[in-house]
């Protein structure tokens, strides 16, 4: 028998992890039940690409019974672009069906041009804005009965920053936040995630990077606040234990900044 190279050692170690974590945020806090049919929100970024696999792979397992979808959405105004038959392989390999939806940014009507602080001058606010509103539709058109995102505990970390700086609020990102107009749930399965975990697997992995990056990627709130958090690792490597830890009794309410 031919002996496991170093890197396929580390892959299955941190497989292993990744699914330990998967596995515990989707207990604690409830995220899957019998008779679910999610729908993932594939952007083809590392985020995302692992939650198809981690969330493909769990739907194989006897119990809980659920479904799995995947769909990507491509706004026509933005530069950004993913290889789709790369997706495709992927959620193939990963027995998760996968769905194109392309929507253009039109004019906001007055309800939603104010909706939680939008600003429509803002290209991250409409972007995020239309994405999201073609992931409920396709949902709806599916029967779909929750949301996966890709939010990972750098994510929740940095929005917890992002709503003390800016907002003055002690709030973050909630694992499953129900909708209050529709029948659906957003959830986050890889709450209890590192962001540099999820990186080095999929470099590992080699998971196909986007051909062409959002233009605004490096200019947004996040990515200042995600250099400040970095920051405040190198003073403190337990940083976002610390952090979680005075989560435990705030308000996880949805508000404007939260990463879409």
């Amino acid at each position: 028998m031919q002996e496991k190279t170093a890197e396929q050692i580390e892959t299955e170690k941190l497989r292993a992890r990744l699914t330990k974590r998967f596995h515990k945020a989707c207990a604690d806090y409830g995220l899957i039940a019998d008779g679910d049919h999610i729908l993932i929100g594939l952007s083809g970024g590392k985020d995302s690409l692992a939650l198809v696999e981690l969330l493909g792979r769990r739907a194989q397992i006897y119990k809980p019974r659920f479904q799995v979808t995947a769909v990507h959405v491509r706004v026509k105004e933005r530069a950004y672009q993913t290889d789709l038959s790369y997706l495709e392989q992927f959620c193939a390999e990963a027995k998760v069906p996968l769905l194109i939806r392309d929507v253009e940014i039109g004019e906001l009507t007055a309800d939603e041009s104010t909706s939680k602080g939008a600003r429509e001058t803002n290209p991250c606010f409409l972007c995020s804005w239309y994405r999201r509103k073609a992931l409920f539709q396709v949902a709806q058109e599916l029967g779909c009965n929750k949301i996966a995102f890709g939010h990972h505990r750098d994510d929740v970390a940095q929005t917890l920053l992002m709503n003390l700086i800016y907002q003055g609020a002690m709030a973050t990102i909630p694992p499953m936040l129900p909708m209050e107009k529709m029948p659906l749930s957003l959830i986050r399965p890889l709450y209890l995630i590192d962001e540099a975990d999820i990186a080095r697997y999929a470099e590992l992995r080699e998971y196909r990077k986007q051909q062409k990056l959002c233009p605004f990627e490096h200019v947004s709130s996040r990515e200042k606040v995600k250099g400040l958090l970095e920051e405040i690792k190198r003073l403190n490597p337990e940083a976002i234990d610390s952090l979680f830890g005075a989560m435990s009794n705030i308000k996880t309410d949805y508000l404007p900044l939260m990463k879409e």
